[in-house]
């Protein structure tokens, strides 16, 4: 390099000092494999133009006529200061912008100062130190590759006695633009003990104190860590990186996180030395991107996981500046580490706060966001082919598993899986013959990382920050649901789909793969069933076909259920079509949610005696004193997953124990809270009962119950329970014994019977790995909250109606002063049903048609298809009585 452009500007770009072989200049200018001395040349040319672009945006070339509109001697050249200087020099480096060069009366003076100063780069215009003061200062820190919070305070202290913080600027530059610098710094003497995990929350009691112990351990790394130890080993080359990880648990890290936290909080108030930690940041993603597709560096050295603890610590990375460039290439470079290391990550940070979690998850979200609304996303420009959005979501999904594993885990309570298979299809002999794959050997899909961890989302009771802010409403607008779910079924490594990480879908979108994919299969089934038909020569239905007498309606579907699930279970997966006898009805969808309204209306009628009814809670429970047979329960498992493959909903109140059951988690006593909350208020107070529990309340390990016709049973929660009494030390173990009764082994048969009614529908659908419990009673349920103004704005109008219709107004200002049980009946009347779907009426497409001029005769509707049939009544009075007249009296199917 020559004299003129050697003697640039002190706050040239971070890298400028650090060596090629560190991995400074980015390594993406030559991504092919090279030989090292050829490799180190191009580096070495790449820094050196970057560096004369940069003395150029700064100094200039010295030509005061000059024209180049990226050169500061040009006459328009407006001035920006050095950190956009920098990033602005490797811009114009990649388009391979004009470069001047340099005027002989600038040549003169660098010639001039070189003398003075062979190894010090010249100083700033307008500076306030002379030139030997700046040349101290930065002889003293030139050699620092990595750093320590001692050190950082050091630099800190100095630059503040000189008001220059630009060697600062430059340490920070260099060490936090190399990946080999930042995975040395920050080391603790010693591996993290339990209690210091805990602190890794957040509490920022005696801090002064924690400082000084801090900077104590700071020093003790140093001299272990020495500058000539540090720089004659490579990453993944050295041993000593080794002998540290093996002493690390799976949840530690071989980085002081409290120092650096500290540290941050001392520097992001500086906004000049801010601005290093994101050019920084910009020059170091791109190398470590290399690193880990390439050089397979975390399996050589697992310290390399300090970078991505050190660089997420930053509190400033959901700032706007970050969003641009860096942010996007770190969530790129974070998003390439492997399985293990991914996992290491989540056990972390399962150790940090609440507050600390929900920053990583709005940095994560802040950036999916504005690349979503920066860009136009439809079907021909997916959000799926967005790489920072992809590379993001797979960063928050870490935070997700983190803040599962951070929450209440409860993996203990695990429902035991049936003992029997589910029963084959006679029809998978006849499928292999065609060429089709045996589907029920595919097992349900489980989240590698999931696996890798050991839990579920199901485990957590209660995760450290809500689920719902894990969701990005932005991304669930613009994504072509469609698209995504062939993605996600192809799984090709090529296209990423959103529903491998369902915690960022809300319910809507997640309930529409479920729709694509339960569609799918039922257009499969009838494939097979044409194919079967014509290998064997007799007509087969490709439906679900029940017919039905509207008095007899239990009798006749279960009876016809019972005998599919016996012969040929694989039916259960055509489409339903439900016809009801001597009615003329055509199930476009209409008469089958007719058909789930009343099989549930007999089901859990408490006259039959299969479920119990709670005045209290409004909510049903298996009678476990039940007269029926399992079967009886099985048929009504298969209803209701009936219901979700064909995408009905249906008006079942179940305590949410049931939904977790079906998710395969057993009850337990905080369960008890809304399943029979009168017996979990007196297990609580016997709990926190400060006295004598044996003396004052007398109570044993027997418990009592009635049966079908009120006679008390007696159950022993032990043997001989009758003579076990209960006092404060067993109290716990009586009441975790007598919730497991109530909620598992008293319903053991008949809810093992439902579930398994439940999975011959659903066992193949995506179901379990798209839904929280929660989830599944909303998909079942719909919403309870009716929101018709919602509906108002999105209905639709045909026949020569409109919004500004006469009779349209008058219209909704009838509706809108029903109360809500007439409400219940108008939308039971329109849709067939008196629940809202998934997110509630404001996803209910309804359409108002004209029919005819005024008359006499009641509204009609179309349910199949949402549609209401209006004649233009002359007046509200009678609109209104027309109307009532019809929802109340509406039962039965005809043809118009």
């Amino acid at each position: 390099m020559n004299s003129e452009e050697k003697e640039d500007c002190e706050c040239a770009p971070p890298q400028a000092e650090t060596s090629p072989a560190g991995g400074s200049i980015r390594e993406y200018v030559e991504p092919e494999i090279e030989n090292p001395e050829a490799s180190r040349m191009k580096r070495a040319a790449a820094k050196h133009l970057i560096e004369r672009y940069y003395h150029q945006l700064t100094e200039g070339c010295g030509n005061e006529s000059c024209s180049n509109s990226w050169c500061a001697s040009s006459a328009g050249f407006n001035r920006m200061d050095n950190n956009a200087a920098a990033v602005k020099a490797l811009e114009l480096y990649k388009l391979n912008a004009k470069l001047c060069d340099p005027h002989p009366s600038k040549k003169v003076t660098a010639s001039a100062h070189l003398e003075s100063s062979a190894h010090s780069n010249s100083a700033c215009r307008n500076r306030k130190l002379n030139h030997k003061d700046v040349h101290s200062v930065r002889d003293n820190f030139k050699d620092v590759n990595y750093l320590t919070e001692e050190k950082v305070y050091e630099i800190l202290n100095i630059c503040g006695e000189k008001e220059d913080y630009s060697p600062l600027i430059r340490v920070l530059g260099r060490v936090f633009s190399s990946a080999e610098g930042l995975v040395q710094s920050f080391r603790r003497s010693k591996p993290h003990t339990k209690e210091e995990l805990k602190s890794l929350q957040g509490k920022d009691e005696d801090k002064d104190e924690d400082e000084k112990e801090s900077a104590a351990c700071s020093a003790t790394a140093m001299e272990e860590d020495s500058p000539a130890s540090s720089s004659s080993s490579r990453l993944g080359e050295g041993s000593s990186g080794d002998n540290d990880v093996q002493k690390l648990g799976p949840d530690e890290v071989s980085v002081d996180i409290e120092a650096v936290r500290r540290v941050y909080e001392r520097l992001l108030s500086n906004e000049k030395i801010e601005a290093a930690f994101l050019n920084a940041l910009v020059y170091l993603s791109p190398n470590v991107e290399c690193d880990l597709t390439y050089h397979n560096v975390y399996s050589r050295d697992p310290n390399y996981l300090n970078l991505f603890v050190i660089v997420m610590e930053n509190s400033n990375l959901h700032s706007p500046e970050y969003l641009e460039i860096a942010l996007p290439q770190f969530c790129k470079a974070m998003s390439k580490l492997p399985l293990a290391a991914l996992a290491k990550l989540a056990r972390l940070w399962s150790h940090y706060s609440a507050e600390q979690i929900r920053r990583m998850v709005e940095t994560f979200q802040q950036l999916i966001t504005y690349k979503v609304i920066s860009n136009e996303f439809n079907s021909r420009n997916l959000v799926n082919d967005d790489d920072a959005v992809v590379a993001s979501t797979k960063c928050l999904k870490i935070v997700y598993y983190a803040n599962v594993l951070g929450g209440d885990l409860d993996m203990e309570h695990n429902e035991d899986e049936d003992e029997e298979p589910l029963p084959e299809s006679s029809e998978l002999t006849l499928q292999e013959l065609l060429g089709e794959e045996r589907r029920n050997k595919k097992a349900p899909r489980v989240d590698p990382l999931e696996t890798e961890l050991g839990i579920r989302t199901n485990d957590c009771r209660r995760p450290l920050i809500a689920f719902e802010e894990f969701v990005n409403e932005p991304l669930n607008e613009v994504l072509e649901m469609d698209k995504d779910y062939t993605f996600f079924k192809v799984e090709t490594e090529n296209k990423f789909s959103f529903m491998t990480c369902p915690f960022i879908l809300n319910a809507v979108t997640k309930n529409l793969g479920l729709y694509y994919d339960n569609r799918i299969r039922m257009y499969s089934e009838r494939r097979i069933t044409v194919l079967y038909s014509l290998v064997q020569g007799q007509q087969l239905n490709p439906y679900l076909r029940l017919k039905v007498r509207r008095d007899h309606i239990i009798d006749d579907a279960l009876v016809r259920l019972e005998m599919i699930a016996m012969e040929n279970p694989a039916d259960l997966k055509k489409q339903l079509y439900v016809e009801f006898e001597g009615e003329q009805g055509v199930d476009e969808g209409g008469v089958s949610k007719e058909f789930f309204q009343l099989v549930v209306e007999e089901i859990f009628n408490p006259d039959i005696g299969m479920f119990t009814y709670d005045e209290r809670t409004k909510l049903f429970w298996f009678n476990p004193s039940s007269l029926e047979n399992e079967g009886q329960y099985t048929l009504i498992g298969i209803v209701l997953g009936l219901a979700i493959y064909n995408n009905c909903i249906l008006d079942v109140h179940f305590p949410m124990v049931v939904y977790r059951k079906l998710m395969g988690k057993k009850g337990t006593f905080r369960d008890l809270a809304d399943a029979n909350p009168v017996l979990y208020q007196s297990l609580k107070e016997l709990l926190e009962y400060e006295g004598s529990v044996e003396d004052d309340m007398m109570i044993t390990f027997q418990i009592s119950e009635t049966d079908l016709f009120g006679n008390p049973l007696m159950h022993d929660l032990r043997e001989n329970g009758d003579k076990i009494p209960v006092t404060n030390e067993n109290r716990k173990e009586f009441v975790a014994q007598y919730a497991e009764y109530m909620l598992n082994k008293s319903v053991e048969k008949q809810f093992k019977a439902f579930r398994r009614g439940f999975h011959m529908v659903t066992n193949e659908s995506p179901l379990k790995y798209l839904f929280r419990p929660e989830e599944i009673e909303l998909l079942i349920c719909g919403s309870r909250n009716l929101d018709f103004l919602a509906l108002e704005e999105t209905t639709e109008y045909d026949g020569g109606y409109n919004r500004d219709s006469r009779i349209i107004k008058e219209f909704w200002e009838t509706v809108h002063s029903f109360g809500e049980e007439q409400k219940r009946l108008f939308l039971q009347f329109t849709t067939g049903t008196d629940r809202a779907p998934v997110g509630g009426l404001g996803k209910l497409k309804m359409i108002i048609a004209k029919n005819g001029p005024d008359t006499d005769r009641l509204p009609t509707s179309h349910t199949c298809f949402n549609v209401l049939l209006l004649p233009e009544y002359n007046n509200v009075e009678k609109l209104r009585e027309r109307l009532l007249k019809a929802i109340t009296y509406a039962k039965g199917f005809g043809m118009l």
